[in-house]
This record gives structure tokens, sequence and C-alpha cells, in this order.
């Protein structure tokens, strides 16, 4: 559900990055002088910015603890579109087409309820 849930919201939700962020210099859109280590490290503060919005919106949520906490990540996404959507757009202009939506459907959600539990704890001491 909770897959689903996030992929209907991404289909949903269409805000991209901000025009001249990147500079694009392959019809692919991928930086020919980028190695991909040096793309992941573009990607990282993304996922940071991302990762904090959707924790911050969690964790300032007065049903937390009272509702399911997975549901309030997946409503916290209605507030932290524009970071989600630039990690997702920067990742497939990086890496290809898809690229950015397998990862935030993959990787990155795999982590996020981890990552958002350890604010939301640290939060409260």
């Amino acid at each position: 559900m909770f897959a689903g849930a996030l992929l209907g919201f991404s289909l949903i939700v269409n805000v991209s990055v901000l025009p001249g962020a990147i500079d694009l210099d392959t019809p692919a859109g991928i930086p020919a002088r980028l190695s991909d280590q040096q793309k992941e490290a573009v990607l990282v503060p993304l996922i940071t910015t991302a990762t904090e919005c959707v924790s911050r919106t969690v964790a300032a949520d007065p049903r937390l603890g009272k509702e399911n906490f997975t549901d309030l990540i997946v409503e916290s996404f209605s507030t932290c579109v524009a970071p989600v959507r630039a990690l997702i757009d920067t990742h497939d202009r990086f890496f290809g087409n898809g690229t950015g939506e397998r990862f935030f459907m993959g990787p990155y959600l795999d982590g996020l309820p981890t990552a958002v539990s350890l604010y939301v704890s640290r939060k409260d001491n």
C-alpha cells in the first residue's frame, strides 16, 4: 500500500528543478563532464533536503503516535513535493529517464522510515 500510494502521488505531482540549476550538456540530459561519483555528490544534498522535509513534517504532525507512522510519511509528501520532485528529476537528468522514480520507489523509500524515525526520536530528546 505504501509504495502504491507514493507511486500514484508521484505521478500526479509534476514539479521540476529550477531551469538552469543543472548544466545539461548532452541531448539525453546527462552532463558529459561529470563522473558517476560527482553526479551522486550532487544528489546527496537533494536526498538530505527531501528527507529533512518529510521528517520535519511527520515530527510536527499532531497525530504522531496516534496514527500509522507510514501513513504520516505518505501524507507528508503533499508538503514536500518540491524537494522530492527535484530529487527525482535530477536523478533522471544524470542517470537517464525513469531512474529517479526507480531510485525513489526503491532505495530511497526503503530507508525513509528509519531516517524519519531517527529524526523524530532525536527531536523528542
